[in-house]
């Protein structure tokens, strides 16, 4: 099972403090109220991050590797209608460029296969991309994600029909109905393969690169 996200910030930390090794008792309370602190001004930082409806290039260049994905998808989720259906969110996105089109889909499955798995990425919105995906893979020189993700969309196909019939009206439900064989196999290839390649930094390189694609004119 992927770790959860309070989990990897735990064993960060832990990292950046060296808690390696076993600490005496007297030092658990303090590491519990520094990794503590550590946390709290982590989500406070995420919850009061800036987001820019306009994204420069003076922006793309002053922000670090480790936000800038994150700055570019909020931008563009700043051009999403306000109030919207999920088919005005799909004509809106594929109104965009490729290189747009590919940093929003590649998180909405980044995002979803490290909650659940590509049953869940399946089961929800996100699912109507992808077919889009490898290619978006590929662009941004994820090659071997691009693989994985078609490999899974040809089971997602081949079993769509049987899936169909066994999903309920909730999200929730739709995606426990999943047999966990389908897409297992996938959901352990992705986490290992995203932390090896460094998706997030495949997708860093490619924006700085292509900065032209991602700046409001």
């Amino acid at each position: 099972m992927k770790p959860s996200l309070l989990l990897i910030i735990l064993l960060t930390i832990c990292t950046l403090l060296g808690c390696s090794e076993k600490p005496h008792k007297e030092e658990k309370v303090s590491i519990k109220d520094t990794v503590d602190t550590r946390i709290s001004k982590f989500l406070n930082d995420f919850k009061n991050r800036p987001i820019h409806r306009i994204l420069t290039e003076q922006i793309i260049d002053s922000t670090s590797d480790d936000k800038l994905v994150q700055v570019v998808f909020d931008n563009l989720s700043q051009k999403l209608p306000t109030s919207y259906t999920e088919e005005e969110e799909y004509e809106t996105i594929l109104g965009w460029n490729k290189s747009r089109q590919a940093i929003y889909m590649i998180w909405i499955l980044e995002s979803e296969v490290n909650n659940g798995g590509y049953n869940q990425f399946y089961a929800n919105s996100g699912g109507h991309y992808a077919k889009y995906l490898p290619n978006a893979l590929k662009l941004v020189g994820a090659d071997r994600l691009a693989d994985l993700t078609q490999r899974a969309n040809d089971v997602f196909e081949k079993e769509n029909e049987k899936i169909a019939e066994n999903q309920d009206s909730t999200i929730v439900e739709s995606s426990r109905s999943y047999p966990d064989y389908l897409f297992k196999r996938f959901d352990n290839d992705f986490y290992e393969i995203a932390q090896a390649d460094s998706l997030n930094q495949v997708q860093v390189d490619f924006i700085r690169s292509h900065k032209g694609k991602f700046i409001d004119n």
